[in-house]
């Protein structure tokens, strides 16, 4: 059986207006893929590929990951009966791990980024003869992100733009993907980097791929030192934004956010947030923009506690 034959593992997630002042636009719509089983959106894409792994007769599932493709993972392997086993770097905090263990998961620690939990985990589902879960870098998963766009087209909502964050750019090319398949080729999609992890950013700058030397920022669900080939690709042949903003912005960006929507995201979704307000001249054209609140579990009320606190 074909994995698009089963049951999707993702909700269909609620599109919200967002709150009155929360953005200089009078007009902006959110997709609260934060809602989602698993905290984030990665249950669109990864959910996708761990059913087709299921259905081709995978026995163990392994995926490296910061946390939140980890945290999906776990939550679709555990779904589908299978064993898990989630490579995290030692960037990623013991809470996302402890979480991720509850669902059943083997948790393992290697490398410093997540290059280096990558390569380890690669090895280790070889070795073991188990399928293996890329995060951001797969043809399913930027099929199963684009079903965000899908549930917005199918809700009548006639938006100008996509503003997205970008990690290691699975879920850019999924959303580009779902505008092409949805007939909304012209879009823009405003792709968003927290300075320190803007791999997309430099690349499309120096017009080719660009490996950055660490990842130095906080929002650590974006901290692919090279974004994927194929993020790279659509970037350049799809009407895009390439746009970063800082740390502090994110953050702020989280705390409104909370306070506005009663909902907690991390930095890397709060890159998203903080676009419209940190870069409004530049998108001031834009008169209804869709923002993908793509969620994250590492954030809890202590932590957007202490972002409010000054330095």
């Amino acid at each position: 059986m074909a994995a698009g034959a089963a049951a999707a593992l993702h909700l269909n997630t609620p599109l919200l207006r967002a709150a009155p002042g929360l953005f200089p636009q009078p007009e902006v719509w959110l997709k609260m893929d934060a809602l989602q089983p698993c905290g984030s959106f990665k249950l669109r894409g990864v959910g996708r590929l761990v059913q087709q792994a299921a259905a081709d007769g995978a026995r163990e599932i392994v995926c490296a990951s910061g946390g939140n493709a980890g945290f999906a993972a776990a939550f679709a392997a555990r779904s589908l009966a299978l064993p898990v086993t989630i490579v995290l770097p030692e960037t990623s905090s013991a809470a996302v791990a402890d979480k991720i263990a509850a669902h059943g998961a083997s948790v393992l620690r290697h490398g410093a980024v997540w290059d280096e939990a990558h390569q380890f985990a690669s090895a280790l589902a070889e070795q073991r003869g188990a399928a293996y879960v890329h995060p951001f870098d797969h043809p399913l998963l930027w099929e199963g992100h684009a079903t965000l766009i899908d549930e917005v087209c199918a809700a009548g909502l006639d938006f100008d733009c996509v503003v997205t964050a970008v990690g290691g750019g699975g879920l850019f090319a999924g959303i580009v993907d779902g505008l092409r398949r949805n007939g909304r080729a012209e879009v823009p999609v405003v792709a968003v980097e927290t300075l320190g992890a803007e791999s997309l950013h430099q690349s499309l700058n120096a017009g080719e791929l660009i490996t950055l030397p660490a990842i130095t920022s906080i929002a650590t669900s974006l901290g692919a030192r090279r974004v994927a080939q194929a993020a790279f690709e659509r970037a350049r042949s799809h009407p895009t934004i390439s746009l970063t903003v800082s740390d502090a912005e994110a953050t702020a960006a989280c705390v409104r956010f909370a306070d506005a929507h009663r909902v907690m995201v991390e930095p890397a979704c709060g890159a998203a947030l903080a676009a419209l307000t940190v870069h409004e001249a530049a998108l001031a054209r834009f008169q209804r923009p869709l923002i993908e609140v793509c969620g994250g579990i590492a954030v809890s009320l202590a932590s957007l506690s202490n972002w409010t606190m000054p330095a």
